[in-house]
């Protein structure tokens, strides 16, 4: 910002040269672009995702559902188990051998996980099942999909206002370089005549 205010200031001095003012526009341009565009960008890729995921949590609350199950006897963790619905930090899962009626009055018996502390037969407790009546995770809801949503555009807006540093950085570099290339070449041109006395009379 400073630069391009200062080359608006000076910007018809004599010793403003054109790849001053050159550098100077790509800087307004890439400026506009981060301001503008980047915004724009990660507000649609934002609402994109918020559209597809919205999607998903209606399909997950049609093809899952909560039923009860009933402990039956507390089984041996699993080894590496995985559990994506098992918090982190302070909620342990135990896992049981359970038994539970799916939304289609089948009945399903397994080893499931649970938040119950202590579980003893014949304890109940909550269970998500997909249609088949299998032990599933909890659907996504709305306030998760949104907050994905937000972090998607506004992680996109960061990354797009990031390329679009990374592009200016490049040209001004090129026209650096050519400015140099110029410099150069001029002063091959003048430098056999440099310091020495009535050159060119």
């Amino acid at each position: 910002m400073r630069a391009i205010r200062g080359l608006w200031r000076w910007r018809h001095n004599p010793l403003c040269r054109p790849t001053d003012l050159a550098e100077g526009r790509v800087g307004l341009v890439a400026l506009l672009l981060v301001v503008l565009a980047a915004p724009v960008v990660g507000v649609l890729v934002g609402g994109a995702t918020e559209d597809a995921l919205r999607r998903s949590v209606r399909e997950q609350h049609a093809d899952r559902h909560q039923v009860r199950a009933t402990v039956v006897r507390e089984v041996d963790p699993a080894p590496l188990n995985v559990d994506p619905e098992g918090s982190v930090g302070g909620d342990p899962r135990t896992r049981v051998l359970a038994r539970w009626t799916a939304s289609d009055g089948t009945e399903h018996s397994g080893p499931v996980s649970t938040r119950l502390k202590d579980p003893r037969p014949g304890d109940r407790f909550p269970l998500w099942t997909d249609a088949e009546g299998r032990p599933t995770v909890r659907p996504m809801d709305t306030v998760t999909a949104t907050t994905h949503a937000v972090l998607a555009g506004f992680g996109v807006t960061l990354l797009t206002a990031g390329a679009i540093e990374c592009v200016r950085r490049l040209v001004v570099r090129r026209m650096v370089h050519h400015r140099y290339v110029r410099l150069d070449r001029a002063w091959e041109r003048a430098g056999p005549d440099w310091g020495r006395t009535g050159t060119g009379s």
